[in-house]
């Protein structure tokens, strides 16, 4: 299934890559939640844009599947162009881990194109993160969630950190004073929203 609803809100799905395998991921846990988004391919930019159409009825167009979107950066750039020529406002929810996956800074290359990204940052410090998140890219993932958010702000304009409300409260609230200081947004997440 490339895209979806949830709430009058329309998702993509473009891969089932991540560069994390997240403990409390419902991916993990079953094969669908409300719909089924094991893809047997990824599909063309063409595909997704052709799915989409005019997305009428829709304000808001997300990049949130069973992977990481921007693992597919110049596809996700290539959609995104598309939706904002029919005047949709684009959000990416994503693992923030852009700049390591591409080996590079890629926040400006949003600009225009992303109207609020949520990130994911689900832990207060790197050891943390990775026994909960398990990247593939260990400990400096954390740190690099972090600076790619505030790179973000320059980009793009809103930006938010969240948690999952699996983790304690405690642990909580250490990423929304980390959210604070970094001048973002911060919200909790409930499981599978």
């Amino acid at each position: 299934m490339i895209t979806y609803e949830i709430d009058g809100t329309l998702y993509i799905n473009m891969t089932n890559r991540c560069t994390n395998t997240c403990s409390f991921c419902i991916r993990t846990e079953s094969k669908t939640f409300e719909y089924d988004l094991w893809l047997d391919r990824e599909p063309e930019v063409e595909e997704i844009i052709d799915e989409i159409g005019t997305a009428d009825k829709y304000e808001e167009v997300v990049f949130c599947g069973f992977g990481e979107p921007m693992i597919r950066l110049p596809d996700l750039i290539e959609v995104a162009r598309h939706l904002k020529k029919i005047n949709k406002k684009v959000r990416v929810n994503t693992n923030g881990q852009a700049d390591l996956i591409w080996g590079r800074k890629v926040a400006r290359e949003l600009e225009g194109l992303v109207d609020h990204i949520s990130i994911s940052l689900n832990a207060s410090n790197p050891r943390s993160y990775q026994e909960l998140c398990s990247s593939e890219f260990g400990e400096k993932a954390h740190q690099a969630i972090i600076d790619f958010a505030i790179e973000c702000l320059k980009y793009i304009p809103q930006v938010t950190l969240s948690v999952v409300d699996v983790i304690p409260g405690e642990e909580i609230e250490k990423c929304r004073e980390i959210a604070e200081k970094a001048g973002t947004s911060f919200r909790v997440r409930h499981m599978q929203d």
